[in-house]
């Protein structure tokens, strides 16, 4: 029997290995994963296949590809462009469908008032909006043989609008008849090693707030009537999360030292899941509901924001299929 236990996390993948590392194989999932030594780019896809392996993991039954790129941090141009192209690749397989001027509504989910919640904003304002340039000049304007029609909505949060975002979004769905939804967020991880170097892709929508517990009306097929993509790139992680790291750090020291090897063999007698419920267990409780983002947090988002907005620009304009 698997103990289920809280982390704070919206990663498809972190869940995967959190049982991995307490080496219990989940019934129903399965992970691939593909390494570009020339770019240093890790892409992991894990597919939840069975209602068991969606119960287990916490997540929908879907596909959620992660791309794991270190240098993401770095203000590279170069790198951020290939970054891009591979992000327009791995979204153009889950924009199936037989029209080839199909519609999309991108989403910025998000408080822009919040610099690691303002993603979902920044992507909207770096796009090239056409849906209404198409409707009023036809699809010619564009100069282009096949075309987009690509809409924007920052819907803001509760805290603003007083209404569920997923009642907006159906609403404004409801009028624009987009064939797909792309909804863009910020994610919280388990790993600070992630921070700004993680964007997941998921074609099972998107629950608002979740990864800082506050969680809203999820946003999917089944809540909107269209389908919908899911693109998020983890900002923050809980207090707890960097608490757990650096015992993990200490436990490495103790069972390096002579003098101290009794108690690190202890603690390393602790799985996964032990180690993390006793740190959230120790730590002050006003620290439970602490978040932590990086201190350059503000050139970060908006560097990755472009990055994103590049990848759908180029996905929406076909140049990822040359």
């Amino acid at each position: 029997m698997i103990e289920k236990y809280n982390i704070r996390t919206d990663l498809a993948l972190e869940q995967k290995e959190r049982f991995e590392s307490d080496q219990v194989e989940v019934q129903g999932v399965v992970l691939e994963e593909d390494y570009d030594e020339e770019r240093e780019i890790k892409v992991t896809t894990v597919k939840i296949e069975t209602e068991n392996g969606a119960k287990i993991m916490g997540k929908p039954v879907g596909t959620y590809i992660t791309v794991e790129a270190p240098n993401m941090a770095v203000p590279d141009e170069d790198y951020h462009r290939e970054v891009s192209k591979e992000l327009a690749k791995f979204l153009s397989r889950f924009l199936k469908t037989d029209k080839e001027d199909y519609s999309v509504m991108v989403v910025g989910l998000g408080n822009r008032k919040v610099t690691p919640d303002a993603l979902g904003p920044h992507v909207v304002d770096n796009l090239n909006i056409t849906r209404h340039i198409i409707k009023e000049y036809g699809k010619y304007a564009m100069g282009e043989e096949h075309v987009r029609l690509v809409s924007a909505i920052v819907p803001g949060v509760m805290g603003q609008t007083g209404m569920e975002t997923v009642e907006i979004i159906r609403g404004v769905a409801g009028e624009a008849k987009p064939d797909f939804i792309i909804a863009v967020d910020a994610l919280a991880a388990r790993s600070s090693k992630r921070l700004n170097r993680t964007i997941q892709i998921a074609d099972t929508g998107i629950n608002p707030g979740s990864g800082v517990g506050n969680h809203r009306n999820a946003i999917t097929e089944e809540t909107v009537g269209v389908p919908v993509i899911a693109v998020g790139v983890p900002t923050v992680v809980d207090a707890a999360t960097i608490v757990n790291d650096t015992m993990e750090n200490l436990i490495a020291a103790l069972e390096s030292s002579e003098a101290l090897k009794g108690v690190g063999l202890v603690m390393q007698g602790y799985n996964a899941t032990e180690k993390y419920e006793l740190v959230k267990e120790l730590i002050s409780p006003h620290l439970n509901g602490l978040f932590v983002t990086p201190k350059d947090i503000d050139e970060t988002v908006k560097r990755i924001s472009y990055t994103i907005s590049e990848s759908l620009n180029l996905l929406f304009s076909g140049e990822e299929e040359q």
